[in-house]
């Protein structure tokens, strides 16, 4: 097949889009305050915070996409879905089927418990009090991937905005037949956007950061989906129960993709 590349492209072709795509860009760049933030998109970003922090109970599911940049300066991606439940302050069900692994995590209000199902092991731990204490415990001591749960925070704004140098207000699109406000923020290390359901429920509908200091500048992507806001929780959601025959580990261990990895089995 050939294409035919035209030396002058016609009004309304190739001339009048690019025209309209830096007239945008040009316009919210003007409209940002004298330190680079869009006041348009820090004030709908609170917003998007509050009303998720408001929120007594919750689900959503999401679809996950992680590039990668392997040896030979390839980029692949690798892609998973999560599903959630909270209610709020203390209880969370997060079901994860990534690359390598069908994950399960409950907290009932003490326990934190990950389950590997497709291997039947399990990983107990304490935790203090709170969703958000449980995030940070996922996070930053079991080192398991937790795709954009800085959003989930009682306040997700402190986190959010922290290292924010410049941001952009790019006016309304549509994801997945939802009217959005699109942001679009800079840091040292990273960039990411953020689409932002119009109206009286600003849920985050997509969420994508961009890594500028690796080659390649890989992307992590998040798609959400099918959001309820007063969701009928079971009774047992967040209780865990061990299935027959699972074992319990003693510690876990990630890999480059935040997959679990196996460590001692406890006796």
């Amino acid at each position: 097949m050939t294409m035919e590349v035209l030396e002058t492209p016609p009004v309304g072709g190739k001339l009048r889009f690019a025209g309209m795509i830096l007239g945008l860009t040009l316009a919210a760049v003007q409209t940002a305050g004298a330190d680079g933030i869009d006041p348009e998109a820090d004030k709908i970003l609170r917003s998007m915070s509050a009303y998720l922090g408001g929120l007594s109970n919750l689900s959503v599911s999401a679809d996950v996409d992680t590039e990668v940049i392997d040896l030979e300066g390839q980029k692949l991606q690798f892609s998973s879905s999560a599903t959630m439940v909270a209610a709020r302050p203390n209880k969370l069900y997060v079901r994860r089927q990534g690359v390598v692994a069908d994950l399960e995590l409950k907290f009932d209000g003490e326990t934190l418990t990950v389950l590997e199902k497709d291997h039947n092991a399990y990983h107990q731990t304490k935790v203090s009090d709170t969703i958000d204490d449980v995030l940070d415990a996922v996070r930053n001591e079991l080192g398991l991937d937790a795709p954009a749960a800085e959003l989930f925070y009682a306040d997700a704004y402190p986190s959010l905005s922290d290292g924010i140098n410049d941001s952009l207000y790019l006016g309304t699109t549509f994801v997945n037949g939802v009217e959005c406000h699109h942001l679009a923020f800079r840091e040292n290390e990273w960039d990411w956007q953020i689409w932002v359901s119009a109206g009286d429920e600003p849920l985050p509908m997509k969420y994508i950061i961009t890594t500028k200091w690796l080659t390649g500048a890989p992307q992590h992507s998040v798609r959400f989906r099918d959001w309820n806001t007063k969701p009928q929780i079971a009774e047992n959601q967040f209780a865990f129960s061990a299935p027959d025959g699972a074992e319990r580990l003693e510690s876990v261990s990630v890999d480059e993709l935040g997959e679990l990895v196996f460590g001692e089995k406890k006796q």
